[in-house]
């Protein structure tokens, strides 16, 4: 599988520019967060209150979702995200997108993630549910992926069909993500009409990332800090069960992928990895790498042309599997 050549043109003066800002900024930070509680609750702070400096984003609605525990389901957290011009019709939204953000396991949230959010609910039509899943390393594994799955459950229940919801995520979201559709498809539950993962975490051992630092030049992550931040993750859990190990999934009967990585990071060969094995299996997997971006690149579109091509890509994708995407981007117009 070839990478599509439209991700391969040279990176734009304020890519290189955003990008060397982050490497000398965010970078020896990021290398030297601490793997204790304290120390992430610091984090968690910090990227809390910077995203609620971001200014909102307009055209789009938030609500806030607080479900109580239910017949034996979790209780669901988190928010909607739904652009203005939908739903316009009247009738209920014939998909939505399910998006599980990044952070390691450890810290953001939905509202940190909002410049994608809101951005995938224009440029889909669709409404888009961002849960509130639980954090390392007060809740380890399997925690977060039981969240992910009752809001799965709980988009089903409230009368979206399967078929028409779009999972994705970033980072350690993206392995969520990823890891969410493998729980679905080995379960037998309904499968969702497919799968975006921006930058994922695909090897939480670190082995593949460490071995790519040698010829990448990451400005934001550091295999050091994953791998230390993967422990609190992993608990007690075995490492190689395949809900945690994706590369050893059976990844048989998926729904179609799309998958972004840029090309300066170390998490580029991880997402290659995964594309193969979800090629072997004969997975329908689009693989993007985008030549000279960083670590989520995506969540820069507001200034950033690549990243904003990359969410047009995504939107395309989108629409593409989910009629009432189409239908929603044609009322817009």
């Amino acid at each position: 599988m070839e990478p599509e050549s439209a991700c391969e043109r040279a990176p734009s003066l304020r890519s290189l520019a955003v990008t060397g800002a982050i490497r000398f900024g965010a970078r020896p930070f990021v290398h030297h967060v601490p793997g204790y509680a304290i120390g992430i609750r610091t984090a968690r702070s910090t990227m809390d209150l910077a995203a609620r400096l971001m200014p909102p984003t307009l055209g789009v609605r938030v609500r806030s979702v607080d479900e109580p525990e239910a017949g034996g389901r979790p209780a669901i957290h988190g928010e909607w995200i739904i652009a203005r011009h939908a739903g316009k019709n009247g009738r209920p939204p014939a998909g939505a997108v399910l998006y599980l953000h990044g952070g390691g396991y450890v810290v953001c949230s939905p509202r940190t993630h909002r410049p994608i959010t809101c951005r995938l609910a224009q440029g889909t039509g669709l409404p888009v549910f961002a849960p509130r899943y639980r954090l390392a390393p007060e809740h380890p594994f399997p925690a977060a992926l039981e969240d992910a799955l009752a809001a799965y459950h709980w988009l089903m229940d409230q009368g979206i069909p399967a078929d028409g919801i779009v999972i994705a995520g970033d980072s350690a979201g993206g392995h969520l993500a990823a890891s969410l559709t493998g729980e679905i498809c080995r379960t037998g539950l309904p499968r969702p009409a497919g799968t975006v993962l921006y930058s994922p975490w695909v090897d939480l051992t670190c082995e593949l990332a460490s071995r790519a630092q040698r010829l990448a030049r990451d400005p934001y992550i550091s295999p050091h800090s994953a791998r230390r931040v993967a422990r609190l993750v992993v608990g007690q859990a075995d490492a190689d069960d395949p809900r945690l190990a994706l590369l050893n999934c059976s990844w048989t009967d998926t729904p179609p992928f799309l998958i972004q990585v840029g090309g300066a990071e170390v998490l580029k060969s991880e997402a290659e990895a995964l594309a193969e094995a979800l090629d072997a299996a004969g997975c329908d997997c689009r693989l993007q790498v985008w030549k000279g971006q960083m670590h989520v690149f995506q969540m820069f579109h507001r200034v950033l042309p690549e990243a904003s091509a990359a969410m047009d890509e995504t939107s395309a994708f989108v629409r593409s599997l989910v009629r009432g995407a189409r239908d929603a981007e044609s009322e817009a117009a």
